[in-house]
Parts: C-alpha cells; sequence; structure tokens
C-alpha cells in the first residue's frame, strides 16, 4: 500500500469533517471513488457518537449531497466495497444504529416506488424479512418483475415469432394435444399435502403438428452477488420464452449448489425469491445438471448467465462444455444480461470456451431473443 493510499483510508476512518486537515489523493477517479465510499461511511456513522459528531447541521451549509435512503445506502454500499466490508457495514446499520426501514416496517416498503433499485436492494436483504414485510416484498418483486416483462415481451416476441412460420394455426385445447408432463411440472408447486392432492391452476396443450420444431432451452444462472442486474433479466426472460408454444424452458439456478426452478419459469418473482446471493460458485456442477437435462441434443441451447469466475477447478467446467458441444448442443455463456451487457467476465476462462465453441459474451435481451429466433427457424 503506498502513501496516498493510507491517507486515503485514515480519511474514511476519521469521516468528512476532516477534509480541511487531510484530503483525498491519487487519480480524479480514485478521488471520486473515495468520496462516494466517505458519503456511504457519513450516512451510516454520522450520528454514532452522539449530536456533537458528523451532524448534518454542522456540515458546511448548502453542498452535500441530498440524504440517501436505505434501499440506494445499500445498493450503492454493494457497488463500491468488497463483500467482507459489505457485509460488516449491513449487520452494523441493521443491528446497531436501526436502519431497518426495509426489513421491519411493511408501511415503508410499501411506500416505496417499485423500481429496479429497489428490487435489487430487497434481494440483498430478502433473508433478513419476515410475516407480512416479506409479503409485501414479494408484491414489489411481482410489479418490477411485471414492468420489465411489458418493455420486453413485444420486443422478443417480434425477434422470435418473426423468423418462423407465421401461418400455423395455435394449439388445438383437446385430450389428445393434453402434455401431461408440462402440466404436472408446472403445477408441482400447488400440490395440496393435506389432501394429497395436485390442484391444477393451469392446464397445457401441446402442438402436435409443431412438435417436431419444439427446442429445449436451459437457462442456468449464476447467483453470485455481482450478477445481480443479469439475475433479474434472466428470470424475466425466462417467463416470457416459457409462454411461447415451441419453446421448452428448463430454468435453474446455482452458487455451490444447484436448484431446479423448471416449475416457476412462469413466474419471475418466485424465482428472484428463491435466489440466495452470494456465497461460492461452482460452475462446472452447474453444467453437470444442465448435461442431464440435455434429451435431444441437435435442439437443445444451453445458456449460462455467469461471470466466470469459477469457485471450483476449472478444468471440470471445460470438460463438461466440450462434452456438451460434442453432443451437438448449443452452449452459451453470457456475461451480462440487462439494459446496458457491461461485460465484466474472467476473460482467460472465457477465451478457452470459445476456442472449444462455445459463445462468450455480453447480450441483451433483445439480442437473446434474436438467437433464439434464430434456433427456432432451424428445421
Amino acid at each position: 500500500m503506498n502513501d496516498a493510499q493510507a491517507m486515503n483510508r485514515w480519511r474514511l476512518i476519521l469521516g468528512g469533517l476532516s477534509e480541511q486537515q487531510l484530503q483525498f489523493g491519487g487519480t480524479s477517479r480514485e478521488i471520486q471513488q473515495f468520496s462516494d465510499m466517505e458519503e456511504l461511511l457519513d450516512f451510516l456513522y454520522g450520528n454514532a457518537q452522539g449530536e456533537d459528531v458528523r451532524m448534518e447541521e454542522e456540515r458546511r451549509g448548502g453542498q452535500g449531497a441530498s440524504m440517501l435512503t436505505a434501499a440506494e445506502w445499500i445498493t450503492r454500499v454493494r457497488k463500491l466495497f468488497p463483500k467482507e466490508t459489505t457485509d460488516i457495514l449491513e449487520k452494523h446499520a441493521l443491528e446497531e444504529f436501526r436502519m431497518t426501514e426495509l426489513i421491519t416496517d411493511k408501511q415503508v416498503l410499501e411506500k416505496l416506488e417499485p423500481d429496479m433499485d429497489l428490487l435489487k436492494s430487497i434481494l440483498q436483504l430478502k433473508h433478513l424479512m419476515h410475516g407480512e414485510v416479506l409479503e409485501a416484498a414479494k408484491t414489489i418483486a411481482n410489479k418490477v418483475a411485471e414492468q420489465l416483462r411489458k418493455q420486453l415481451e413485444n420486443d422478443i416476441r417480434r425477434s422470435v415469432l418473426g423468423r418462423i412460420d407465421r401461418n400455423s394455426s395455435s394449439s388445438v385445447r383437446c385430450a389428445r394435444n393434453l402434455d401431461i408432463k408440462k402440466t404436472i411440472r408446472r403445477n408441482l408447486r400447488h400440490y395440496d399435502r393435506e389432501r394429497g392432492q395436485l390442484v391444477l391452476q393451469n392446464v397445457y396443450f401441446s402442438d402436435r403438428v409443431r412438435k417436431y420444431s419444439t427446442w429445449r432451452v436451459i437457462i442456468a444462472i449464476d447467483e453470485s452477488g455481482s450478477m445481480l442486474g443479469s439475475v433479474i433479466h434472466s428470470a424475466v426472460m425466462a417467463q416470457i420464452l416459457s409462454r411461447l408454444p415451441f419453446a421448452d424452458i428448463r430454468l435453474v439456478i446455482f452458487d455451490t449448489s444447484v436448484v431446479d426452478l423448471s416449475g416457476e419459469a412462469e413466474d419471475p418473482a418466485q424465482v428472484l425469491m428463491s435466489v440466495q446471493l452470494g456465497g461460492g460458485t461452482n460452475i462446472g456442477k452447474a453444467l453437470q445438471y444442465c448435461e442431464g437435462l440435455v434429451e435431444t441434443p441437435q435442439r437443445t441451447a444451453v445458456i449460462v448467465v455467469t461471470d466466470l469466475y469459477e469457485g471450483a477447478p476449472e478444468q471440470y467446467l471445460l470438460q463438461t462444455s466440450r462434452n456438451i458441444l460434442e453432443s451437438g448442443a448449443k452452449l452459451n455463456f453470457l456475461t451480462a444480461l440487462d439494459a446496458d451487457a457491461n461485460p465484466a467476465f474472467d476473460r482467460v476462462l472465457g477465451q478457452k470456451l470459445a476456442d472449444m465453441g462455445a459463445f462468450v459474451g455480453a447480450m441483451t435481451p433483445e439480442r437473446l431473443g434474436d438467437y433464439i429466433g434464430k434456433l427456432f427457424s432451424q428445421r
């Protein structure tokens, strides 16, 4: 650590009131980053020692930023600080300084505007929510997912449907066309344990005429904290694709374990509330599970949404990837799946996967729809 870095850290410890005696140093980008970090620390610790320390009225008037909300604070902390520090700051915020608006007060949560940033904050803190607060959080997740679906669905469906036969009629809803496996799988969450019965809220029918052109799309989502924006978009994309009559969607989320949420693919809010952010990452294990879902390789696409920072030995990931590709299935590693698609991933591992024939790169939801449309148009 050089002298400038040491001084910057001392400034963070002392807080903004030490500005006249100790200033941030380094490049303009570093100075801005440390200034942002200081704002977040002051927001949390400003009143820790009583009214004579770091009170808002003692600051130089008119120059400070507007007061942060708890949701904004949590989102920015996770962007600027490493995970170990973030965990400590959140623990202090909740346990010592009672910044609990998002997890203890249903009315406060309901008054907040449902948007992507609020949803991210909820997903980061939902493990601490209980009862009616958790239900209110689920309602917000539903609203944001629905907003995102409305933004994406028309373009996605147009991209996909524009590449297939527009003259094919819709499926005939009769017993002959009943898709029993899909109906059971999609209704498993409605199983009545007391009565020992499966409650069918939705019944699905297959199009026998177009059955030959059905594609299985397996979407595996890395639930590590850095992938949060991609997790949200992936869940909504899975819902949109699952509504297409010629798409058989399998949806899994993973860290060091793998959870199959295929039965929830049409309910992105439920998928999101099942995500456990953080922890380790075992992409190879997830790929092994996906490999087991491949039935007709020539009509299967495996899409792994991940930053490719593998926590397990990468050789297993590479070998499983090679097996999937050699079977004839399409293998894709999407390093981003949100509106911006800013790529941030392990480029060395990404290059190894690309060299063996996998697609590796950032892709927006619109581009993903166009890619899948090309698959569906193949005979």
